[in-house]
């Protein structure tokens, strides 16, 4: 399955911006600029968590943010802003995104110390 989406105004929720949002199975694609273009890929085995966002305006309007974040090193958090069908989108990409990790056997665990200062033996 793949989701293309297009950023919009939260006014109206019109698509008057030239950034662009792909997603699909295994990636995560952001294509931002008309002169001065950027094009932002992720891949889905390193979207960790994922988080839904709606201001009031959103609300409105029927648009969300959704965020992911990751181990991404160009950009840790991709933000797809002021879509349509954004908890839809959250949802597929938290599902693939664990798909994803099974296929690859990845495993991402927390980094826990024993630092604790209040730890007394």
């Amino acid at each position: 399955m793949v989701y293309k989406e297009r950023k919009r105004w939260v006014f109206f929720g019109l698509p008057f911006t030239f950034t662009k949002y792909t997603i699909s199975d295994d990636m995560i694609t952001i294509n931002a600029g008309l002169l001065n273009s950027k094009e932002d890929d992720c891949y889905m085995y390193k979207v960790i968590d994922v988080r839904l966002e709606q201001s009031i305006g959103e609300k409105i309007f029927g648009l969300g943010t959704v965020v992911c974040y990751g181990g991404d090193v160009t950009d840790p958090t991709l933000k797809l802003q002021h879509i349509r069908h954004a908890k839809e989108i959250k949802d597929f990409v938290l599902r693939a995104s664990e798909t994803e990790r099974l296929k690859r056997r990845t495993v991402r665990t927390q980094n826990i110390t024993g630092d604790f200062p209040d730890d007394v033996d």
